[in-house]
């Protein structure tokens, strides 16, 4: 997204009474967390069922990588909308659909008779989910004093990001003692327990008293943009760069942005609120995620196909091999958030990007075609773990504390939109650098790569050195208006 002039900052009291009891708080972040664990998890936990999948419904790997590929361009691209409507018609009110939605098109596609049927309940699902994530963080926001959204904030990141990096050990498991229809069958009862333990707890809240449905074609063009170019990243080394199908949707989406912002600038209720890119704070956070997320996918895909390609582990071996660096980041988030609000927000992503950085450079140091996972594995497992606990909760962190409360939805979505591109783009900088390995290269090829991914996340925190002021107090007022 094109920078915009940097806007001053509001200012607040420092500290503030949260609007819910503890208790209640307490609760809540532990609901919208599970809300967020749900829907990145089936970001990854279907890439180890591509086999079984391909040998239930007799399809090769063209038509597959539909099952995947739906999922992902359909949640980064109604992201945004999301957060709008989350913000106009009600926090609560979309969370609670997006459970119920979720739920409905995990069953069907648990139940598909076909490929075609399956590819399309993925796609509802992405439709679902991007619901679920502006709806949920702008839910948890509410309920925090400003001193202490940092640490709610890092915990529910940490969801995020455990899911993600989880997602594979458990596909692997409920392959290897069910079937894979159970992948998506376990999100049903997940669900609707969680909507249903959200309708007595939760309490609506939505932005602008103004609210109302966003512009139609503006809608449209905030979820076009973002397809087009994740299909054109997805498929460029698959394709060819130059390939025309390729050329013509990077064109169409990139086309798109200056046309939707010209959009939003006229629009009486815009799908993308601009002022949003004059906070300098905000601009900073979502650049940093995109750049090091484009490192944290990367190094979790690449880690996976080496330890199958290279180190001769199945599928269950490889996705338990990884599993640490998860279980490392879920203790570390909620200290992340602790630390920037003593620290300030800078020293903790800089230390968690170096870290990361580390982790990859280990990777690229000490790992040989013979496995030694404990003595050469483990540890680069555990510096990746801090990394990602460090780094991705503050920029959620930095990016929430940014906003304006009647802005929380789609300021969410917005941060969120550029995670999913950073991990759309962190596949094709893998598959472009990795090339084409044969048995004489694939250990220096995956070198190679892995030095390349250490760069990326030093390369994050001189953008955010750079970009991000520490705010001396907070900087927007402190709630939303309270409907029910």
């Amino acid at each position: 997204m094109p920078s915009v002039p940097s806007a001053p900052q509001a200012t607040a009291p420092v500290a503030s009474a949260p609007s819910v009891p503890d208790r209640d708080a307490r609760r809540i972040l532990a609901l919208t967390s599970l809300g967020v664990f749900i829907v990145f998890l089936d970001t990854t936990i279907v890439n180890v069922a591509f086999d079984t999948i391909s040998t239930s419904f007799d399809a090769g790997i063209t038509r597959l990588v539909w099952v995947l590929n739906a999922y992902t361009l359909v949640f980064a691209a109604f992201l945004i909308p999301a957060g709008q409507l989350a913000d106009a018609y009600g926090r609560k009110r979309l969370f609670q659909i997006g459970l119920v939605g979720f739920a409905l098109s995990s069953a069907l596609c648990g139940l598909a008779p076909g490929l075609g049927v399956l590819i399309a309940a993925r796609a509802a699902q992405g439709v679902f989910g991007a619901i679920i994530v502006p709806a949920s963080l702008a839910l948890l926001l509410p309920a925090f004093p400003l001193e202490r959204r940092a640490t709610a904030i890092s915990t529910w990141g940490a969801m995020a990001a455990v899911a993600t990096a989880i997602g594979p050990t458990l596909g692997a498991l409920l392959i290897e003692y069910t079937t894979w229809r159970w992948v998506f069958l376990l999100n049903v009862p997940v669900c609707l327990l969680t909507a249903a333990w959200g309708a007595r707890l939760l309490t609506e809240t939505r932005g602008s008293r103004n609210g109302g449905f966003p512009d139609p074609l503006g809608v449209a063009m905030s979820a076009a943009a973002p397809a087009l170019l994740s299909f054109a990243v997805i498929y460029g080394p698959r394709l060819g760069w130059d390939d025309p199908r390729v050329l013509a949707t990077a064109v169409a989406g990139v086309v798109l942005i200056p046309l939707l912002i010209l959009r939003s600038r006229r629009a009486v209720r815009p799908a993308l609120d601009l002022s949003l890119f004059r906070i300098r704070n905000f601009q900073a956070s979502n650049v940093a995620t995109l750049v090091f997320s484009v490192a944290f996918f990367a190094v979790l895909l690449s880690s996976l196909l080496f330890l199958q390609n290279v180190w001769h582990y199945s599928v269950l071996k490889s996705a338990l091999a990884v599993s640490p660096s998860a279980l490392v980041t879920a203790l570390v988030a909620p200290l992340a958030g602790r630390l920037a609000e003593r620290f300030g927000y800078r020293p903790v992503f800089v230390t968690g990007a170096l870290f990361y950085a580390a982790g990859a450079a280990a990777l690229a140091l000490r790992t040989g075609a013979s496995p030694h996972w404990a003595a050469h594995w483990l540890p680069t497992l555990v510096l990746n773990g801090i990394g990602v606990g460090l780094a991705l909760s503050t920029l959620n962190s930095a990016a929430a504390k940014a906003l304006p409360p009647e802005r929380f939805g789609v300021g969410t979505a917005i941060n969120n939109s550029f995670r999913q591109l950073g991990a759309l783009l962190g596949v094709s900088v893998f598959v472009a650098v990795l090339g084409t390995p044969t048995s004489a290269t694939i250990l220096g090829d995956y070198h190679r790569v892995w030095w390349v991914l250490a760069v990326i996340p030093v390369i994050s925190a001189g953008t955010y050195l750079a970009t991000h002021r520490e705010p001396e107090a907070p900087e927007a007022p402190e709630a939303p208006e309270a409907t029910g």
